[in-house]
């Protein structure tokens, strides 16, 4: 195991900058996820720790080493990509062992590791079939156990899950997150689906146009996001933003947005007049008749089962719900919105950061 450093990291294809002046550390045993929207550079921060994409400035660090020099294959390091990169004619087997032969490793030592990590994850059976004979979750574990039997410092993962349908996908987040509690490999993922980053990581990098937004754990990251874009990007549904403008009267404070007066956090910093977004995610609406709430016409409702999702119009702006159990409510009845000021997040308008 060991620890990743990445210190002002600069990446240009030309004069395209990708990332700029890029920095964090990744812990000894932790398991990291980068995520973000397409482009923003997460992929080519995992290449670059990887050795598979020169770096224009800065350094990156394995376990207190300077690797920017080093050959992808002196770095210690080992990556599951999301086409799974088998040798077809090669079976499960001796796709998993090739790097330990390449290596002019013992064949005692190799049959061991490659016994080992097929138990892990359940291809003991599967040893002697062909690529071409398994399913996809069966041909990422097998990308998995390949990596396993390098017994690397670090494991790299770059959107491993994006060619399997939903149910696999779940049930794939959950045997990485299990084989890292039990090999305790330092990790680092890329996705970017926030979903799996919410589910998976110890901590989250939230990037966006090559640079980092914001680093904390998953909670931390929802509960009190820095900006307006990883409040956005965090969460699923994501939260609900409405432009308004503080009012202070007689010591009370509340957002004016559309027609409507809606409650503010106690304590909050914002000024009289201060232009803002005022955010409140999905689960923190509750229903009420509409004298006992902020007025809103129903458009559509979605029963999921366990939870009701509906969307709703309150003047020109459409906010999302999403209720615990079955709701009652049909198109076009007009309901009131519940909110409680704690569950409010408010943003500047002009900067885009949290206000405290």
């Amino acid at each position: 195991m060991a620890s990743v450093t990445f210190r002002d990291i600069q990446k240009f294809y030309g004069k395209t900058r990708v990332i700029e002046r890029l920095g964090f550390e990744i812990e000894d045993g932790e398991f990291v996820v980068l995520v973000g929207p397409s482009g923003c550079g997460k992929s080519t921060l995992l290449r670059m720790l990887a050795g598979l994409e020169d770096i224009t400035g800065g350094e990156i660090l394995i376990d207190g080493r300077v690797v920017n020099e080093l050959e992808s294959k002196d770095r210690d390091i080992a990556m599951v990509f999301q086409s799974y990169a088998l040798y077809p004619h090669m079976t499960v087997g001796e796709n998993m062992g090739f790097s330990l032969r390449l290596r002019n490793a013992d064949k005692g030592v190799t049959q061991q590791r490659v016994a080992s990590a097929a138990k892990i994850l359940n291809l003991d059976h599967l040893l002697e079939r062909y690529p071409r004979e398994l399913s996809g979750g069966q041909r990422q574990r097998v990308a998995m156990g390949r990596a396993i039997v390098r017994d690397p410092k670090v494991f790299l993962f770059d959107e491993p899950l994006s060619n399997l349908d939903a149910k696999l996908r779940v049930a794939m987040r959950a045997e990485i997150k299990a084989l890292h509690q039990r090999l305790k490999t330092t990790t680092v993922y890329v996705t970017h689906d926030q979903i799996e980053a919410m589910t998976m990581a110890d901590r989250i990098v939230v990037m966006h146009d090559g640079m980092v937004e914001q680093i904390g754990t998953p909670l931390e990251l929802y509960d009190r996001p820095d900006n307006l874009f990883v409040a956005q990007f965090i969460g699923s549904p994501a939260m609900n933003v409405i432009e308004g403008t503080v009012r202070r009267s007689d010591g009370i404070g509340y957002v004016e947005a559309q027609g409507e007066r809606w409650p503010m956090p106690a304590g909050s910093v914002a000024v009289d007049g201060q232009a803002v977004h005022y955010g409140i995610r999905p689960g923190d609406i509750t229903l009420s008749a509409p004298e006992n709430g902020v007025p809103a016409r129903v458009v559509v409702v979605e029963p999921t089962g366990a939870e009701t999702e509906l969307l709703v119009q309150v003047g020109e702006v459409g906010l999302t719900l999403a209720v615990h159990g079955r709701v009652d409510a049909q198109p076009d009845q007009i309901v009131g919105l519940v909110i409680s000021g704690g569950s409010v997040h408010l943003f500047d308008r002009q900067t885009g950061k949290r206000l405290g």
